[in-house]
């Protein structure tokens, strides 16, 4: 097919726009691509692809929503299409409607169960993944309506028992729902189980409606269908819904008739109902009596039986099995970090994910960070299983691609398997050894080494680079990243006995950083602080470049570089406590707002709790954050509404709070907050994975001292240990020394 590249397509492209009065598309995106360097990847075809699929669903939106508003839409659109409420959004001239304010769900599900269905703020269910949702509504016959799409007093958790539930409570004027959504194992098949109760105080009506939408927007129904005895609903022709009792009336109602809310009073019932344009919608209605609760219980089959699970589930007890425990008296600390444990296990069935919904798909960067608080978590299968994945994506040149053009995956993949080494104490698997070489490789020769005349020699070439830092671009993020791959294949190479290619890494990885400084000495800023590359000025990018700092630790921790750079973001990019990123996702970002953290508590500097404060309080009463949050709503407004490297990034700060490996020394408590030894509470914190080996911590406050014990499993000698409590004096501990007692400082 070469000859395809030889037909003159610009040509005729031009000329058939033109021609029927629009711009011309090749000279548009020639002006589009001025704006970033040059690159050989424009952008990834793949999140070409996922953005293309986003807004012809925000096309579908655009066209079905402004013009039907007194349907019963998700919270997010009613919240949206209000003029009096923050999250408005002005519609003039936008050709697409998306969740723009309030992209908040959260996952239920099983251990190495792949299905994921999402609840939304409000309790509306969508039970496969981009599809149709579930709601409840309850109805008094003297025509009150308790809809939580719309209701202001609703009340929402995360239950983290044996099972994994959201519970949500909605109450209005004498009416109640409760709706309690979870995954369960029935016949050896996921079920997702939704859970009923309403209360009236009159006579009214429990609904259960079928919705043709998620927290996305329109996904179409053409057909629904009560089954003969009235105890569940097929759609599109296949059976998908059941219910534990009878529908006393139904109502089915065709776009053209308008949503089935307007009709719940209609008289006659239908059974059945088709819509052209799939926009179908049913409501089935279960009576209330004044005063007296009612339950029901609908069930949605995940899997069919011909399509069974591949592996048998685990129970939640069996994956949290060896954990590291955290025990402190910060409830909302404890809450956040037992969620953030099973939002990590329950995005790992495999393959890692960094979000249940918008990012059910697999990058490298997120996997590295989300299996890096795996392995620190003491959840080391499943980061072996994950990592066993990262082999078969690498190429035959060695470059590791889930996206093309995007130069950072392949020292981060070196990274992590370096790290899961470390944590383990173990060698590098047989199999891993080829793709080490390779990777490493492709990063040697990958770096612009001819061009020495230019602002960006010795680095890595332009690329899309982390997506959130701009456009294509030469990134230190990327060359921060290679740096540290081509050090961890040197130490792995090391221990495979393989010195000559231990040297040849770290004298590539001594030349790459050699570069990198002298390509930062060369910056005019008037400050140390690092841009995000070398063609940029200070601005919110720079955020990338801490990353030399953390997780990286490729400089000092009071390097001057790194803390200006904090300095400026500080300054500059800071809005209600939080980083907020201006580039692309235009919100306050939780997971970045933690690098930030990490980075002055590495320095000592007591500013990382107050952002520690500021991450706490914008996670979700279910105790999730979604990648950017709105800066007046507190709702989503970029990525997923569960987003799993944000969880990764609590779980890590919580650890880094206890203990942190830095060069051949292991660093104890320096990030433990005074609050929490006020009373005699004792904190706990293991046990934790560390370079080292595995150890468990213990603090025991008394009226006038800390007592700071440990128990440890080493994977060779005992290293150099310290004890830096807050506010109290920095200890160094004697070989052998299980716990120090440090004096409270006197009012």
């Amino acid at each position: 097919m070469l000859w395809l590249k030889w037909l003159p397509w610009r040509f005729f492209i031009r000329r058939i726009a033109r021609a029927h009065g629009f711009l011309d598309p090749v000279a548009l995106l020639a002006r589009l691509h001025r704006f970033a360097q040059p690159a050989e990847v424009a952008e990834p075809v793949e999140l070409l692809r996922a953005g293309v699929v986003f807004h012809a669903r925000g096309l579908i939106n655009a066209r079905v929503i402004q013009h039907n508003l007194d349907w019963v839409w998700p919270y997010w659109i009613e919240r949206q299409f209000d003029p009096e409420d923050d999250a408005f959004v002005p519609r003039a001239f936008a050709i697409t409607h998306v969740n723009l304010t309030h992209r908040n769900w959260t996952a239920i599900g099983l251990p190495d169960v792949d299905a994921l269905p999402i609840v939304d703020p409000r309790g509306l269910l969508t039970p496969h993944y981009d599809g149709w949702s579930l709601d409840a509504w309850v109805i008094g016959d003297d025509g009150r309506r308790l809809l939580p799409s719309r209701s202001g007093q609703v009340r929402q958790r995360w239950e983290m028992g044996d099972d994994l539930a959201v519970v949500t409570q909605a109450e209005q004027d004498g009416l109640a729902l409760d709706s309690h959504a979870s995954v369960q194992i029935e016949s050896a098949l996921p079920v997702c189980r939704l859970r009923l109760g309403a209360r009236c105080d009159t006579d009214g009506w429990l609904v259960l409606a079928l919705r043709p939408y998620n927290p996305e927007g329109i996904s179409f129904i053409h057909q629904a269908a009560l089954s003969p005895g009235r105890t569940g609903w097929s759609i599109d022709g296949e059976q998908a819904v059941t219910f534990s009792a009878p529908a006393q009336r139904h109502h089915v109602a065709d776009y053209r008739a308008g949503d089935v809310a307007i009709h719940l009073r209609d008289r006659e019932d239908e059974t059945a109902g088709v819509c052209e344009v799939g926009m179908a919608t049913a409501a089935a209605l279960f009576r209330l009596e004044a005063g007296q609760a009612r339950e029901l219980v609908v069930r949605v089959p995940l899997l069919s039986e011909t399509r069974p699970p591949q592996t048998a589930p685990v129970t939640w007890r069996q994956a949290l099995q060896g954990v590291c425990e955290f025990e402190a008296p910060d409830e909302r600390f404890r809450y956040l970090y037992a969620a953030a444990l099973r939002t990590l296990i329950l995005h790992s069935p495999s393959d890692v994910y960094p979000g249940p919904y918008t990012y059910k798909r697999f990058w490298f960067r997120d996997a590295a960070f989300i299996i890096h608080a795996l392995l620190c978590a003491g959840l080391t299968d499943r980061a072996e299983r994950a990592l066993d994945h990262f082999p078969p994506r690498q190429t035959a040149r060695g470059y590791f691609h889930s996206q093309e053009g995007e130069w950072d995956a392949n020292g981060q993949v070196l990274w992590i398997m370096q790290r899961f080494c470390a944590l383990t104490g173990r060698t590098p698997k047989p199999d891993w050894r080829q793709p080490i070489l390779r990777g490493a490789r492709w990063i040697g020769r990958k770096r612009l080494t001819e061009e020495r005349d230019s602002p960006h020699a010795g680095l890595l070439p332009a690329g899309f680079s982390a997506e959130h830092l701009g456009p294509n671009d030469y990134y230190y993020w990327d060359d921060f990243w290679g740096i540290a791959g081509l050090r961890a294949a040197a130490t792995l190479c090391t221990s495979m006995g393989d010195e000559a290619a231990a040297e040849e890494f770290l004298g590539e990885a001594g030349a790459f950083a050699a570069d990198v400084d002298r390509n930062l000495a060369a910056a005019r800023l008037a400050r140390p602080a690092m841009p995000a590359s070398p063609y940029r000025r200070l601005d919110a990018g720079v955020i990338g470049s801490l990353a030399v700092g953390y997780p990286l630790q490729l400089c000092p921790a009071d390097d001057p570089r790194l803390l200006d750079t904090v300095e400026f973001l500080l300054e500059n990019c800071w809005v209600r406590g939080g980083f907020f990123q201006d580039m692309i996702h235009a919100g306050i970002n939780p997971y970045l707002t933690l690098h930030i953290a990490q980075v002055l508590l590495r320095a000592g500097d007591l500013r990382y709790l107050q952002l520690l404060d500021t991450v706490a309080a914008l996670a979700s009463p279910t105790g999730q954050w979604p990648e950017a949050i709105h800066p007046r709503t507190g709702g989503g407004c970029m990525g997923d509404g569960q987003h799993v490297w944000a969880a990764a990034e609590w779980l890590m700060m919580v650890r880094h709070l206890f203990l942190r490996e830095e060069g051949d020394r292991l660093i104890l408590c320096q990030g433990v907050p005074a609050r929490w030894l006020e009373g005699d509470a004792v904190v706990s914190f293991g046990p934790a994975s560390t370079a080292f080996g595995t150890l468990a911590l213990e603090l025991i406050p008394a009226d006038n001292h800390v007592k700071v014990a440990w128990e440890a499993e080493w994977h060779d000698a005992a290293p150099a240990i310290e004890v830096r409590l807050p506010g109290l004096r920095s200890v160094s501990v004697p070989a052998g020394t299980a716990f120090v007692e440090l004096e409270k400082a006197r009012p």
